[in-house]
């Protein structure tokens, strides 16, 4: 079984924790790794933003997968379209890792005014600007390693990242978590999605084995919130669903549909219905 995934540390990070559970459900089967570049991988000039908006980079392996190259693609889920490709579906999500964002190298309310923050994301730039509109941002490309490196040569005072990329990576740097009550994530981060052709039964089968029902109803629960919204991956806006043995809690915030941000934080029945869900998305665009 051919596996794709980017060539970047972490995508490939990412494509071996799927390869340990695999294997271990699957000793039988022979899973080799197919390195490729997307989009966004060679293209550092474009906000992260402008490149996420047409799935810069999922669609290259989307594109393999369809064609017979590749079996099987892994992901950072809030990397991918909202709305699948026809032809390709989602039979596994992994474990997810923490959800949380990071400051490097403080807190938040260690930073002075005018203090200039890098970031990639218009999500993170607007909650940050919500919470502290006396600090700067600026755009910030690369992989985390040359993140942190422009950091430390004095490029920014400080930066955001995701939690779950410095652990899988093990990187130990001296960071600030910022907490989700404050900071909402983007869907789905922390999620690693492997997807494959819709006609593959026998594929299905083995991705199967390794899903992780509970990271699965949380990201259904955000990615579901962004499609009724009619937002993207590239949108301003945090969600995130939280699975207890008895509902499901829901933290979202947006900066889309208002001038004045719109957050919420409300608890569904682990039952819920699209009612559900459309009565939060109404929310969130201001509808209610």
């Amino acid at each position: 079984m051919i596996v794709g995934t980017r060539e970047s540390k972490l995508a490939m990070r990412q494509t071996q924790i799927f390869l340990d559970l695999a294997r271990e459900q699957h000793p039988e089967t022979e899973f080799t790794i197919k390195g490729m570049k997307s989009s966004g991988d060679l293209d550092l000039t474009s906000s992260l933003d402008e490149l996420q908006g047409f799935g810069a980079f999922v669609r290259e392996l989307d594109a393999a997968l369809l064609s017979g190259t590749i079996d099987v693609a892994v992901n950072s889920m809030k990397d991918m379209p909202i709305q699948m490709p026809d032809g390709i579906c989602i039979p596994a999500v992994l474990p997810r890792a923490a959800a949380e964002d990071v400051v490097i190298p403080c807190s938040l309310d260690e930073l002075h005014a005018g203090a200039v923050v890098g970031t990639s994301s218009i999500r993170r730039a607007a909650m940050l600007k919500s919470l502290r509109p006396d600090l700067n941002t600026a755009q910030l490309r690369g992989n985390i390693q040359t993140r942190i490196s422009k950091l430390d040569d004095g490029e920014y005072d400080a930066i955001i990242l995701a939690k779950a990329g410095l652990d899988r990576m093990s990187i130990q740097h001296k960071m600030s978590v910022l907490s989700i009550d404050d900071f909402i994530p983007a869907p789905a981060q922390g999620a690693i999605a492997v997807t494959c052709r819709s006609d593959k039964p026998d594929v299905i089968s083995i991705l199967r084995c390794i899903n992780d029902q509970s990271t699965l109803t949380e990201v259904t629960v955000e990615r579901g919130l962004m499609r009724l919204m009619g937002a993207g991956c590239s949108s301003p806006i945090g969600i995130n669903a939280k699975l207890s043995s008895k509902n499901i809690r829901v933290r979202a915030i947006s900066f889309e549909y208002s001038e004045i941000p719109i957050k919420i934080d409300v608890t569904i029945p682990i039952d819920y219905t699209k009612q559900d869900l459309f009565l939060i998305a109404s929310s969130l665009k201001g509808e209610y």
